[in-house]
């Protein structure tokens, strides 16, 4: 006897939805991996064909199988970053760091509301720091340091009250140096090595400007 139309599409709706998410967010990292040269083979577990990313190496997933870590720091990666990165709505620490990555850092990075880490220091990255930044409310840690990002420190990251670490040292970042908000807490060492930044912004040292290039 054949099954009732609705048990038939209810089976269907278990069978697929556990997976739209885990695959949408597959899709994110394996163009991600696309975009990188991999000497190494460190995406070598990175099968686009399974159900979710959560048993590929370097990746860190939450009891509901969201991808929460993306552990790449230090393994000899090329390339570029990609803007499907802002998919991974659930998405905490992106460690990039010491790698030989080029290019720009993705606009739709702002998209990661609830990341709190975001280590890309130490590669070779270049053009601005996205104003779009400034929307991450969760970002504790930003460090860019070490690469070759030019333009100003976006004021939106002013307003990111749980900010603690920004280190942009050595880059070619000019304008002036927030001082308001979390900015207010931040030595100026982590500033340094910027040969066209001045500042600080607003004690005397330097006039407001965020219109460099």
């Amino acid at each position: 006897m054949a099954k009732p139309i609705w048990i038939w599409a209810f089976s269907v709706t278990l069978a697929l939805f556990p997976s739209v998410f885990g695959n949408s967010e597959g899709d994110a990292l394996y163009a991600l991996r696309k975009s990188l040269k991999d000497p190494d083979n460190v995406f070598q577990s990175w099968d686009p064909n399974l159900v979710n990313p959560c048993t590929w190496f370097h990746i860190t997933c939450n009891q509901d199988n969201r991808v929460t870590r993306v552990d790449l720091g230090n393994s000899n990666l090329s390339g570029h970053l990609v803007s499907d990165l802002g998919k991974l709505e659930h998405l905490q620490y992106l460690e990039l760091y010491k790698n030989n990555i080029q290019g720009t850092i993705p606009t739709e990075l702002g998209n990661l509301k609830n990341l709190i880490s975001l280590d890309l220091y130490n590669n070779k990255i270049s053009g601005t720091i996205p104003p779009s930044l400034g929307k991450l409310k969760s970002l504790v840690f930003l460090r860019l340091n070490d690469n070759k990002l030019t333009g100003p420190i976006p004021r939106e990251l002013t307003g990111i009250s749980n900010l603690k670490v920004v280190d942009v040292s050595n880059n070619d970042l000019c304008g002036t140096i927030p001082t308001s908000g979390p900015f207010e807490h931040i030595p100026l060492n982590n500033f340094e090595n910027n040969p066209r930044l001045e500042g600080p912004e607003l004690l005397g040292l330097a006039s407001y400007d965020t219109t460099c290039s």
